[in-house]
């Protein structure tokens, strides 16, 4: 009873009756009844789309439309990132930033060429829509999308079976996006994911979505992916979580993603600063000026090292803490992402993490842990 009583609390996505139907163990996350693993279980399942393909049930994130010749315009005031000039056809990673230069939240902005199609955390929708909603001028409208599922299928067979529902994906290039027909359902298709590995993630209409799902699960290389699978997978190719490896008292800088922030938005660019804290992130970009920075972390005994641990140097000092642990089932040994002190940061420095009560070695070395295979052409 208690159970039921946890679930009729909790949102489901389109595909909840599917989820239970083929023996998933559902969680709670970020507000939804979510898949955190199928019968395969979690190391089966993160090698599985290491090599072959995953399909993953992402519905919980918040799918948003801009409408109107200015929204390239007004979301690029809020977040440091190149819109005005994306093309038409092309999808981009942004974050929106605070008057402290923190990150309040991660997402994907595509240009859909009469609107732009925009996809935030499930944990940040409601703030993020409000964020937006608060800075809508010039004839921008939003579009809250309620009726759309999203899924993503990845690893390295995942061209070869999207492709035999619609032989134009094969064509498509890392962060193209465009509307496909599949099943006779129109979707929004980007060549994109979080796993490191190439693979796409699919806006489908939520009657449609069951129908999809079934397909492409139905396919020999495809095997269902939960939310435990997902965490290893994305965090052995070096790509942060929201809540965890990124948050409001994070910069862009602090955390590693000046990759994020093209030239055009930097101090020298065009279009320099003119988002929320900028004053304070160009100010960190010119001077390097920063106390502590996102690093990855190798264990180099068999535990894994998980969020929470407390990172000290060899003299018992304090000088960070892991945001994101794993056993690495690819990379073949315990990989963890956190934040050490700035002196900390050159790869192969040794730092010692505390897992319950004893101290692991552990040495700060270059992300992604496993090589990332976004298909370039």
């Amino acid at each position: 009873m208690a159970q039921e009583q946890v679930t009729q609390d909790l949102l489901t996505t389109p595909l909840h009756a599917l989820h239970v139907e083929v023996g998933a163990k559902m969680v709670p996350f970020a507000g939804y009844d979510m898949p955190v693993q199928y019968p395969l279980g979690v190391k089966k399942e993160h090698l599985h789309c290491r090599d072959a393909a995953g399909l993953f049930d992402v519905s919980h994130m918040g799918q948003l439309r801009l409408h109107g010749e200015n929204a390239a315009k007004i979301l690029e005031s809020l977040v440091p990132v190149d819109i005005i000039d994306l093309p038409v056809g092309k999808q981009r990673y942004a974050f929106f930033t605070n008057e402290q230069g923190g990150i309040m939240d991660d997402l994907m902005v595509a240009n859909l060429g009469d609107h732009l199609f925009v996809v935030v955390n499930a944990a940040c929708k409601e703030q993020d829509i409000t964020h937006i909603e608060a800075h809508l001028t010039d004839g921008v409208e939003m579009e809250v999308i309620q009726d759309r599922a999203l899924l993503a299928i990845q690893g390295p067979k995942a061209a070869q079976v999207l492709a035999r529902l619609a032989p134009e994906v094969a064509d498509m290039l890392f962060m193209d996006v465009r509307t496909v027909n599949l099943l006779g359902a129109d979707c929004i298709v980007s060549r994109s994911g979080y796993t490191g590995e190439d693979g796409y993630e699919i806006s489908v209409p939520a009657e449609q979505a069951e129908a999809l799902a079934r397909k492409l699960t139905a396919e020999e290389e495809v095997e269902w992916i939960g939310l435990g699978a997902r965490d290893s997978l994305r965090l052995e190719c070096g790509l942060c979580l929201y809540g965890h490896d990124l948050d409001t008292t994070t910069t862009p800088v602090e955390a590693s993603l000046l990759w994020g922030i093209q030239k055009v938005r930097r101090a020298d660019g065009e279009r320099a600063g003119g988002f929320p804290g900028a004053d304070i992130i160009l100010d960190q970009i010119e001077t390097k000026a920063v106390s502590r920075k996102r690093v990855g972390l190798v264990g180099q005994t068999k535990a894994p090292v998980r969020e929470g641990a407390v990172l000290f140097d060899a003299d018992d000092n304090e000088i960070g803490v892991v945001t994101s642990g794993t056993a690495g089932p690819t990379a073949g040994k315990p990989v963890s992402m956190g934040y050490v002190k700035t002196e900390f940061m050159p790869v192969g420095t040794e730092v010692f993490a505390e897992v319950r009560g004893k101290k692991l070695a552990m040495t700060v070395e270059k992300m992604p842990f496993v090589p990332q295979r976004y298909y370039r052409g």
